[in-house]
C-alpha cells in the first residue's frame, strides 16, 4: 500500500449529491482495494449516506456545499470526514418511532463502534464543523479460484 492516499469531492448542498457521496466513496474504495460487495463497503456506505444527509438537511440552506474527504494511511486507518460551513454541531434528536428521521448520528455511532472506530467533530476555522469517522482498514483479498495465494505468516492463522 501507498504511504498516504487521499481523495475528497465537494457537492451541492442537495438531496441527490447523497448519492453522489455514496457512489464517490465506493469508487474510491475500489481503487483502494476494498471489494464494492464487502460488508465494510457496505457499512462504509451507509456511514457516509448519513453524514451527507446530515450535511444537507441540518444546515438549513446555511451551507450550499458539503465536502466528504477520505484518507488512508500507512497506519491502515481510514479517515472519513464530511464538512459544511454550519455552525451547529450535530446532536441526538429525541426520535419518536413514528418519526422518519433524527436517528442518523445514532447509526453512526453504533456502526462506528461496531467497526472499532472512533467519531469526532471539530469546528473549521471557517466557521462550519468537520464529523470525521475513524476506522481500521482490514482488508485482506478473497481468494480468487485458480489464483494461488501465499501461506500465511509465521504466527498468522489461516483465512485471517
Amino acid at each position: 500500500m501507498a504511504d498516504h492516499l487521499e481523495a475528497s469531492v465537494t457537492l451541492p448542498s442537495d438531496p441527490a449529491s447523497v448519492s453522489t457521496a455514496r457512489g464517490f466513496v465506493a469508487d474510491t474504495l475500489g481503487e483502494w482495494g476494498l471489494p464494492a460487495d464487502s460488508e465494510a463497503a457496505d457499512t462504509i456506505r451507509l456511514i457516509v449516506s448519513e453524514l451527507a444527509t446530515n450535511a444537507v438537511q441540518h444546515t438549513f440552506g446555511q451551507s450550499p456545499t458539503f465536502t466528504v474527504d477520505l484518507a488512508l494511511g500507512r497506519d491502515e486507518e481510514l479517515r472519513i470526514g464530511v464538512t459544511d460551513s454550519h455552525p451547529r454541531f450535530p446532536r441526538r434528536l429525541p426520535a419518536a418511532v413514528q418519526q422518519d428521521n433524527g436517528r442518523g448520528m445514532v447509526i453512526i455511532r453504533w456502526l462506528t463502534a461496531e467497526c472499532g472506530g472512533k467519531l469526532g467533530v471539530r469546528p473549521t476555522r471557517e466557521g462550519g464543523k468537520t464529523v470525521t469517522v475513524h476506522l481500521p482498514w482490514q482488508i485482506r483479498p478473497e481468494p480468487v479460484a485458480g489464483v494461488a495465494v501465499a501461506a500465511p505468516l509465521e504466527g498468522e492463522s489461516p483465512g485471517r
